[in-house]
């Protein structure tokens, strides 16, 4: 047939060349922290003036930081892959899925449904966002099931905008802010100034249109994707059935309705007062509560919830592994040498060196995207560009509402080639990194050039 060899667009030549180059050479994401762990080794002592034991004291003093992050990330995982494995919960997302008729449609649907789920929580929207990728690819044939992937990962570009946002909601917060900005911010900053400003708010609805747009455009030529494998839910579909009569009084409590009833029922007492006193105020333990139980009632009894639990924490092995050191890549980032400074401050001020006021928003964006790399948490972040970034702000005159935002988004724009946090969306797609990070670096470049100018503009 003719049509098998379609004739490229340029975007699909560059995307399959890039997607090509990464399948090729870009390792396991547990290689990449190994080498980032040895490069940030090498490049502290210089910087900072610290001995080589002094360093390893560092990391390993950092190794188990994230401990209580991992097991709420594990868990992200399981209670969402449970919770997505419920076949009351399929037929929805089938329903959903039903919307789009054609590859072109698919990968702009999961990139929309990911942004916004990211947009108001970004552990709802990482798993929401892959799960959704799955369904889609299970029904639209011609689909390219990578691209699917990379399209609902590239949704979390808008977490750090958004309702979530661990920087905007730490200034809102107000909690010891003074401290933290080493005394360039000495009142609350509210969402107002920074979630909800006309900067944000523009930035946001650019890249709503602009992103899912560049991920359609990127679907490789027929000849070049690579469809889902739906035999995969084919088997995960299969139930297992019992005789009931033959039932021993053990077997007939691990199958019994009332028990995952009355437990399912205890929890959703408590998430719907949990939102009632709080209003739709999401964290990551409410998140997988919320997940959890909502398993627990889909499942319909405790067997049926159990085997989904024990298939999903077969994906649960690269956070397990990863995260510790990436706590160690942040322990030797932050650690103060000699000179009284830690490499991450370094790499700060060396770009409030080359700042003036139009620029210092634009290069804090890029020195946070930098930063990011090695620290990759918002929270984490936050404590150690503020007390650097703030003040040079500040004198500067950029209004500190503004520097926030701008390290906001550098820390969610480079996510896009740091694997870590694409390991849940890729444990619940059975993908490798190397799979999607050739699409996901075109998304990178492009919602660079939208935030970036955004910065400036406004």
């Amino acid at each position: 047939m003719s049509h098998s060899m379609t004739q490229k667009t340029a975007l699909q030549r560059i995307s399959y060349f890039f997607v090509t180059l990464l399948q090729r050479y870009l390792p396991d994401p547990f290689i990449f922290a190994i080498v980032l762990t040895l490069v940030v080794f090498a490049l502290v002592m210089p910087s900072t003036g610290q001995g080589p034991v002094q360093v390893v004291e560092a990391w390993a003093g950092g190794f188990w930081k994230l401990l209580s992050f991992s097991m709420q990330m594990a868990m992200v995982v399981v209670t969402g892959h449970a919770m997505a494995s419920a076949p009351a919960f399929k037929r929805k997302l089938a329903i959903m899925a039903g919307i789009a008729k054609t590859p072109g449609q698919a990968i702009v649907l999961v990139t929309v449904v990911s942004a916004i789920a990211c947009w108001v929580n970004w552990g709802f929207g990482l798993v929401v966002g892959a799960i959704f990728a799955r369904e889609l690819a299970a029904k639209i044939r011609g689909v390219d099931y990578r691209l699917l992937i990379a399209s609902a990962y590239s949704g979390f570009l808008f977490w750090h905008a958004g309702l979530s946002g661990s920087i905007p909601l730490a200034i809102a917060g107000g909690a010891n802010i003074e401290t933290v900005t080493n005394g360039a911010v000495t009142a609350a900053i509210p969402t107002s100034e920074t979630i909800f400003s006309p900067m944000n708010i523009t930035i946001l609805l650019v890249m709503l249109v602009t992103i899912p747009l560049l991920n359609r455009l990127m679907h490789p030529a027929p000849q070049d994707t690579i469809e889902f494998d739906t035999s995969e839910l084919l088997e995960s579909n299969a139930a297992e059935s019992i005789d009931k009569a033959s039932m021993t009084p053990a077997e007939r409590m691990e199958n019994s309705r009332v028990l995952s009833g009355l437990i399912g029922l205890m929890g959703y007492v408590f998430v719907i007062y949990y939102f009632v006193q709080n209003g739709f105020a999401l964290n990551l333990n409410i998140v997988n509560f919320t997940f959890l139980f909502t398993a627990i009632l889909l499942h319909g009894t405790p067997k049926s919830l159990l085997n989904a639990v024990s298939d999903g924490a077969k994906n649960c092995s690269g956070i397990l592994l990863q995260f510790p050191f990436y706590a160690g890549i942040m322990g030797m980032m932050t650690a103060v040498g000699s000179s009284g400074d830690s490499l991450a401050s370094l790499i700060s001020q060396g770009f409030v060196a080359i700042s003036n006021e139009t620029t210092f928003p634009l290069f804090t964006f890029l020195s946070a995207g930098i930063v990011n790399f090695f620290v990759p948490s918002g929270g984490g972040q936050w404590a150690v560009q503020a007390p650097v970034m703030m003040p040079a702000g500040a004198e500067l005159g950029v209004d500190a509402a503004k520097t926030a935002m701008a390290i906001a988004w550098g820390d969610a724009w480079t996510n896009m080639i740091q694997p870590f946090w694409a390991l849940p969306a890729l444990a619940i797609a059975g993908l490798g990194a190397k799979d999607v990070m050739g699409y996901c670096l075109l998304a990178l470049l492009g919602s660079g050039v939208i935030i970036g100018l955004g910065l400036m503009i406004f």
